[in-house]
């Protein structure tokens, strides 16, 4: 009894020698990439547009006070993620370095800097992230989440025919006064998860049977709003719920299910000029406080995170989720479904 009683003693001590290894471990390489960083002195950030200058600086100042520097960050809000997440392919393919540091853009789109190879990858396992987070092979880290449904104008559609499911969009009632943006990887998630691809291409096809307006995410929410069209195939909340557009009368069709939830990312281009302060970037955007800035000002939070706002939200629904091993199959169909839509460079 005795023995056991020393063992479990032994084993004790040991786990927390190892703890504490692994967490001076982590500290020593958290304080080496901030060293890194301090070098660099700057980080070119693209990230979504509804972040907004002011949710920038704050989120840089936050940044600096934490870890003790004084890095220059300029903003570069998005226009495109399609066309610029291109960009930044093409010139690596060319051997030119990125203009970015650091991109946030959704999981999808690192999708395609994943296949092909574009991504500068970082132990961030050895700086304290939780392993769950880091996805395509250590080039990425995932930090909050969209979500995805059709939208309407409340002004302009009426409680009865707000859609109920996504197989409403295709009624004839919506005819030229329907929307679509070039965010087709809202489409490509159904085919890759459970849809599957034959169904979701049907649907696709037969959306182009509504004379739809085509445009970017942002071009179809002010159209939206300004009632060019009355209802949009598929919107994220990141425009609905940005600070600046609370009081809108633009709204997501509940009921429609299954709801889409893109995962923002963070991660380094190959090549960038300033990859450690990206990579410490990309691990700030885990911290409590920065996920409270990032609600703020651009209005998403993680869904595997309990408490947040995100996860209180998925709970009880029928959510699609993209995975790694969807990656190809999302990257593939997005730019066949932008063609069928009409788009050009997808």
């Amino acid at each position: 009894m005795k023995r056991l009683w020393l063992f479990g003693l032994f084993m004790a001590l040991l786990g927390f020698v190892l703890s504490s290894l692994a967490q001076s471990v982590v500290a020593a390489s958290l304080d080496e990439l901030i060293r890194a960083a301090k070098k660099e002195g700057t980080i070119e950030f693209y990230a979504p547009s509804t972040l907004t200058p002011q949710g920038a600086q704050a989120l840089g100042a936050a940044f600096n006070k934490k870890y003790g520097l004084n890095i220059k960050l300029q903003y570069s809000p998005s226009g495109n993620m399609t066309r610029d997440i291109g960009r930044v392919v093409g010139l690596g393919a060319s051997g030119v370095p990125p203009e970015w540091d650091l991109m946030v853009v959704t999981d999808a789109h690192h999708a395609t800097l994943w296949v092909k190879k574009m991504h500068q990858s970082f132990d961030y396992k050895s700086i304290g992230i939780d392993p769950k987070a880091i996805q395509y092979d250590n080039g990425s880290v995932s930090f909050a989440n969209q979500f995805v449904l059709p939208a309407y104008n409340k002004q302009l559609v009426s409680a009865k025919d707000v859609p109920k499911s996504w197989d409403d969009l295709l009624h004839p009632k919506w005819k030229g006064r329907i929307g679509v943006s070039s965010a087709t990887h809202h489409m490509a998630r159904l085919a890759a998860g459970p849809w599957g691809e034959e169904k979701t291409t049907n649907f696709v096809k037969a959306l182009t049977k509504q004379d739809l307006i085509l445009g970017r995410l942002g071009e179809i929410y002010n159209r939206l709003l300004l009632g060019e069209i009355v209802v949009a195939v598929s919107l994220s909340d990141s425009e609905i719920k940005s600070e600046k557009n609370k009081s809108a009368p633009v709204a997501h069709a509940e009921a429609v299910s299954p709801l889409i939830a893109p995962a923002y990312h963070a991660g380094v281009p190959k090549n960038a000029p300033h990859p450690n302060v990206g990579y410490l970037m990309a691990a700030y955007l885990t911290t409590p406080e920065a996920q409270k800035i990032w609600e703020k000002y651009a209005g998403q939070s993680s869904a595997f995170i309990p408490g947040t706002s995100a996860y209180k939200y998925v709970q009880k629904k029928n959510v699609v989720y993209m995975t790694q091993d969807q990656a190809e199959i999302v990257d593939r169909l997005s730019r066949e479904y932008g063609k069928i839509f009409g788009f050009s460079g997808l």
